[in-house]
């Protein structure tokens, strides 16, 4: 599977230009000429080398009232496709996204903390060909891939660093192994900066400093500042899941170290504690089962798990002064139980200025933040700017 061959490759400076098409919406010649500062004439050479590229098409105005008919060039949104993915430790989810960042088809699966990279990528491969395929559209078109991993992943070379709760991939070179099969651009990135740049997307312009906390079978933060993702200078920006809290200094944590936010907090550590109290449970969705069906012990723990990731927020806030946090992952679905002891520990710890205008939100399951975020940042690659392949 290789990237469509284009009749040219769009300068940068017509990139440029197509930057005004990328929110769906046709425009004619002149306003583009307007918009980016140039002379018609100078447009009129870059739309040229777009509609050529396949990027753009230019079709004459839907009313024609005499006079030289006027056109309109708008963005062809499946002149590419982008397959967006999410691979945790309990699931992988993929999508095939056009340049508008609509999802056209998806498919998922559970996983097993015993399967390989290579039987999860292959999957990936032949489940993205056969969706294309199923939905009328040229696998051919996939045109960059984007992973997000529940793991560090290492700026530098792409690979995961020591994923605490998905061992297997350890230093595993998805690049490389994809090659062959895809010869296209691949992101990969941490699942929860995927989240957080598909968040972004649903909360902008009003949230352009917004932290998104995944509580799940792991727990991280993804920073969005200035609208933009911070990685930090090894890609371990918002690694808060081991950041020691205040309550249960000495419970060993996975990492190595102890009392750290994850071993107190995670889907995992409250199933186990529920277990001791003889209320059986083994995952987060399992705490949340219980939660759900008013199990007051469960409802208790939840609370107390929220004040542990608030505690840390808290911290965060005060480093960050982000404008909004968002919560997601997998006990996020308590809802309000957690949130409440979020809100709790955030609004105590931190200073009134920062929290004056500060919200506390659930994400939404049914937007898909991981795979929109994904989406975004392949289509972004393709459609920057500053691209040059």
């Amino acid at each position: 599977m290789t990237a469509p061959q284009l009749a040219i490759t769009p300068s940068a400076v017509a990139m440029e230009l197509l930057q005004f098409l990328r929110d769906g919406k046709s425009r004619t010649r002149g306003k583009l000429a307007e918009l980016s500062g140039v002379a018609r004439s100078t447009a009129g050479i870059r739309v040229e080398e777009l509609i050529h590229s396949g990027l753009v098409d230019e079709k004459p105005e839907p009313t024609y009232t005499g006079g030289r008919p006027s056109t309109r060039v708008s963005l062809v949104a499946q002149s590419r496709l982008v397959l967006a993915a999410d691979i945790g430790a309990t699931h992988a989810r993929l999508a095939l996204v056009d340049l508008l960042g609509t999802v056209l088809c998806e498919a998922s699966r559970p996983l097993a903390h015993g399967d390989e990279p290579e039987v999860i990528l292959q999957w990936l491969v032949d489940t993205a060909r056969q969706l294309a395929i199923d939905t009328n559209l040229s696998p051919a078109l996939i045109s960059a891939v984007s992973i997000g991993l529940a793991a560090p992943i290492e700026s530098s070379t792409g690979r995961p660093f020591n994923p605490p709760i998905m061992p297997r991939w350890r230093g595993f070179d998805v690049h490389a192994w994809l090659a062959p099969f895809m010869d296209v651009p691949v992101l990969v990135e941490k699942d929860v900066n995927m989240m957080a740049m598909g968040e972004l997307r649903r909360h902008t312009p009003q949230s352009e400093n917004l932290l998104f906390a995944k509580i799940a079978t792991g727990i991280g933060a993804g920073i969005i500042s200035g609208g933009s993702l911070h990685r930090g200078a090894q890609g371990t920006a918002g690694d808060i899941g081991h950041i020691p809290v205040s309550r249960k200094p000495d419970v060993p944590c996975h990492c190595g170290n102890r009392g750290c936010l994850e071993a107190v907090a995670s889907g995992p550590s409250i199933a186990h504690e529920l277990t001791l109290l003889g209320i059986p449970a083994l995952t987060g969705q399992d705490v949340v089962d219980l939660v759900q069906d008013g199990n007051i012990e469960a409802i208790q723990l939840v609370r107390q798990a929220g004040r542990d990731l608030g505690e840390v927020l808290a911290t965060c806030v005060s480093l960050f002064n982000p404008s909004s946090i968002v919560i997601g992952g997998t006990i996020s679905s308590a809802g309000e139980h957690l949130l409440a002891g979020v809100r709790e520990a955030v609004y105590a710890r931190s200073m009134p200025l920062a929290t004056q205008h500060l919200t506390v939100s659930q994400a939404d399951p049914s937007a898909n933040s991981a795979i929109k975020g994904a989406a975004a940042l392949a289509i972004d690659r393709l459609l920057g700017p500053t691209r040059n392949s």
